[in-house]
């Protein structure tokens, strides 16, 4: 009875005997057991819960194959590429998510033009799925057939693009200080795009955006709508909704809606000349601006009953000014918005004085007569810098006798008051 009893006991010093409940085999490798301490168990149980980690094992992780997870906009071309260190004589396969062999080595399985082979190596198997639908979303499977077989996984999301937006609500025209309110709609996103409102450069801050998904279960729908009121600045503004996505890459995808808004006129006067004078011809403009433009002016002048003139021409004209013309004018611009009245006040200046021909002959005269002058002015100056340089000069020589004379032919004999002392005083200008 002894030895059977003492079996469960030896079993248990053995299981107690490594850290862990492991034990170092006669083969040199480590056995472990999954045993818990003081648990007794029969040995055929103790043996079949063994695993073993034999460099076997180890190298067999060197034949896991691995891939990547990866996204694609809806249309673009995906590329799945599956690697292997150690493919143990075998070949890569890749499988879509329905399991159909896509390709096994560089065989095709699935007859898909879309579906190409990029690479086919003993360590790589990479495929290209072009024009990616969104049905094509899902895991795609790269399998090894080792024993045992080994796979790896890899996600393709599709990113579904979404459509130009559209915006509704705008009516024909505003008035000034009238609110109004805009929808803008996308559909085809995925996920749920995001909408943004702008006007002009000014960011227009809408309601949040609303998402629906489409009918096809797949791709969303996003609207929002924004609310303002318009002024008379806006006629003209570009009311723009812009569709934000991660398909879109930065691209610019938006609608602008063009608004009109009405409002009363406003009117200057604008002399021309800008500085009247009597007896010159004056028009006096009247510059209307609203929307819609004014169609009719009324003139009036300060103190004067009934008014100068009504007409759909904006100028009043004077053809010949006159002092009696001076006063205050009053112009009033008027749409079916309303009406402005703007007021300018007329000084006509005492006419400018105009030259006659006599004065303009004496003038000319006067002119030449000034540039003779000058020039005789100019020849008298050099005239005299010659006579300078080249100025007389007396010479007195006393001579006693006829052999002292110069000659005749250079010189001038002054014999005033003829001989004194029996001694000839002669002076001679060379």
């Amino acid at each position: 009875m002894g030895g059977p009893s003492a079996l469960p006991l030896l079993l248990l010093l053995a299981c107690c005997g490594a850290p862990g409940g492991a034990n170092l085999s006669q083969d040199g490798y480590w056995q472990e057991q999954d045993l818990e301490l003081g648990t007794l168990a029969p040995l055929g149980e103790a043996i079949s819960s063994t695993v073993w980690s034999s460099p076997d094992m180890l190298a067999s992780q060197d034949s896991q194959p691995w891939t990547s997870d990866e996204t694609v906009v809806a249309g673009g071309t995906v590329v799945l590429k599956c690697q292997v260190k150690d493919h143990e004589d075998s070949s890569l396969q890749w499988s879509n998510p329905a399991q159909q062999t896509l390709y096994f080595g560089e065989k095709r399985a699935l007859r898909d033009n879309r579906i190409q082979l990029v690479r086919s190596t003993p360590h790589e198997l990479s495929i290209s799925i072009s024009n990616v639908a969104l049905v094509d979303e899902g895991e795609y499977t790269c399998s090894i057939f080792t024993m045992p077989v080994r796979t790896a996984k890899s996600l393709v999301t599709v990113l579904g693009i979404p459509q130009k937006p559209i915006i509704t609500g705008y009516k024909s025209s505003l008035r000034e200080k009238e609110t109004t309110t805009l929808n803008c709609q996308s559909s085809g996103s995925k996920p749920a795009a995001q909408l943004t409102w702008r006007k002009g450069d000014q960011e227009l801050h809408g309601e949040p955006t609303r998402v629906q998904e489409d009918p096809n279960g797949k791709t969303f729908t996003v609207s929002s709508s924004v609310t303002f009121q318009v002024s008379r600045e806006d006629d003209g503004a570009d009311i723009v909704c812009s569709v934000n996505h991660e398909s879109l890459k930065g691209a610019d995808r938006s609608t602008s809606q063009r608004i009109e808004v009405l409002y009363t006129p406003t009117a200057k006067i604008r002399p021309d000349p800008p500085h009247p004078r009597e007896g010159q011809k004056l028009l006096l403009h009247c510059e209307g601006r609203g929307n819609p433009v004014p169609q009719q002016y009324l003139w009036e002048k300060e103190g004067s009953v009934p008014p100068l003139k009504m007409t759909q021409e904006s100028a009043l004209i004077f053809p010949f000014l006159n002092k009696s013309d001076s006063g205050t004018y009053g112009c009033t611009a008027t749409s079916n918005m309303g009406s402005y009245k703007a007021y300018y006040t007329l000084n006509v200046n005492d006419p400018s004085p105009v030259p006659s021909s006599s004065s303009t002959y004496h003038a000319i005269i006067g002119g030449i007569v000034a540039f003779i002058v000058f020039l005789l002015l100019i020849l008298l100056i050099f005239l005299g810098h010659y006579l300078i340089r080249h100025k007389g000069t007396y010479l007195t020589h006393e001579a006693k006798g006829s052999d002292d004379a110069p000659d005749a032919d250079t010189a001038i004999i002054n014999a005033e008051g003829g001989q004194s002392g029996g001694d000839d005083k002669k002076e001679y200008f060379i």
